[in-house]
């Protein structure tokens, strides 16, 4: 019986080039849609019971970060819940992943997906809470409304906290963090959350690329756009969520932000800030000080000894939402980015970094920013 291999459903992405031999599988990572990235990819094997694969990507050096292959293990899941990782290899052209199937039907994936139907699901569920409104803020290039979220009263006089997320709609670890997030802020047992909410009002874009989450693209929408470069200048035709978000932004006002990522080269997670932004200033400094040592605190999965070089004062690329919006607002703005990888500095060998420490991650930011909110 001969191997299956399909990917046509929401964020699948492969193309089959040989699947004749289980031993020596023959794929492609398709391009993401208008665009010459690739990277993520998310496939399906049926009849493969009991059967030994190696599955060969064979344009992985084409990919738009190859940093991204090295110590990089694929996940592999029989229910799409549970995610661990399979043995794989680059020979500095093919990525080679190698699994003895369990069962008759398997998922192959570059991190652990996060579908369009959770997504709702998340959005839907948030809004039973007294304490949560969704609005439809405008609709992305494919006609699908933009989930908006806010937590709280609305009181104007209270700190506003924004969090948005996967503007890279491969990075799914994003949305796994704004499950945590958002399932924390709205709990009723929760003194972090309920304390935070009597200062503060959240503010939350769950997933800022859905087009391209559900064409199973690693960096662009439908139009073939790197949202994160959209902030100068973004418009309704090809970057109407930058463009709606930022209208949203400056209606409710901005006191702090939160961008959240994926880093496929990396294996930590960190922050990226503004320090390059031509407003940084001593409050500035001092409250980005503030932010990543309680986090470290609170969870240790946060590092600052790995990252991205700081940008020198006033060189900040303000295209990128998170520089553009704090100098814009001249607020705390961050870039969160975790791994594809691991954790190195608390590995887990067999989930490697997870849909589940995303969520814990995501809940941990509650306490964070209580500890800061007052000194916005």
């Amino acid at each position: 019986m001969s191997i299956k291999i399909s990917s046509t459903f929401d964020a699948g992405n492969i193309e089959v080039v040989n699947a004749e031999n289980p031993a020596d599988v023959q794929l492609k990572i398709r391009k993401d849609t208008n665009s010459d990235f690739l990277q993520w990819f998310y496939f399906r094997l049926q009849d493969v019971k009991d059967q030994s694969l190696k599955l060969n990507l064979l344009n992985a050096g084409d990919a738009a970060y190859t940093d991204g292959w090295d110590n990089y293990q694929a996940r592999a899941s029989y229910d799409r819940e549970t995610w661990f990782q399979i043995p794989t290899t680059y020979d500095g052209s093919t990525l080679s992943l190698e699994l003895t199937a369990e069962h008759d039907s398997v998922y192959i994936a570059y991190f652990s997906p996060f579908s369009y139907e959770q997504h709702l699901d998340l959005v839907n569920s948030a809004q039973l809470s007294p304490k949560c409104t969704l609005e439809c803020i405008g609709h992305t290039t494919q006609g699908r409304p933009i989930d908006f979220l806010r937590i709280g009263d609305g009181d104007k006089s209270k700190k506003k906290l924004w969090v948005i997320a996967r503007q890279h709609p491969g990075e799914t670890m994003a949305e796994w963090f704004m499950l945590g997030l958002i399932d924390r802020l709205l709990d009723e047992e929760d003194a972090s959350s309920l304390s935070l909410l009597k200062k503060a009002n959240l503010y939350l874009v769950p997933n800022m690329n859905i087009d391209g989450s559900i064409l199973g693209n690693l960096r662009v929408n439908a139009n073939g756009i790197n949202y994160n470069r959209e902030w100068a200048e973004p418009s309704i035709e090809n970057s109407p969520e930058v463009y709606y978000t930022k209208e949203k932004m400056r209606e409710t006002g901005v006191d702090f932000v939160l961008d959240v990522h994926g880093d496929e080269g990396l294996p930590y997670c960190f922050l990226s800030g503004i320090e390059g932004i031509p407003s940084f200033n001593e409050k500035l400094s001092r409250l980005t000080d503030s932010f990543i040592t309680n986090w470290m605190a609170f969870n240790p999965d946060m590092q600052n000894d790995h990252g991205y070089p700081q940008n020198e004062s006033g060189k900040a690329n303000l295209q990128i939402g998170s520089k553009n919006l704090g100098e814009e607002f001249h607020c705390l703005s961050q870039t969160l980015e975790m791994p594809f990888k691991q954790n190195d500095n608390i590995p887990d060998t067999e989930l490697g970094w997870s849909s589940e420490r995303s969520i814990k991650l995501g809940e941990s930011l509650v306490p964070t920013m209580l500890s800061i909110v007052e000194d916005l």
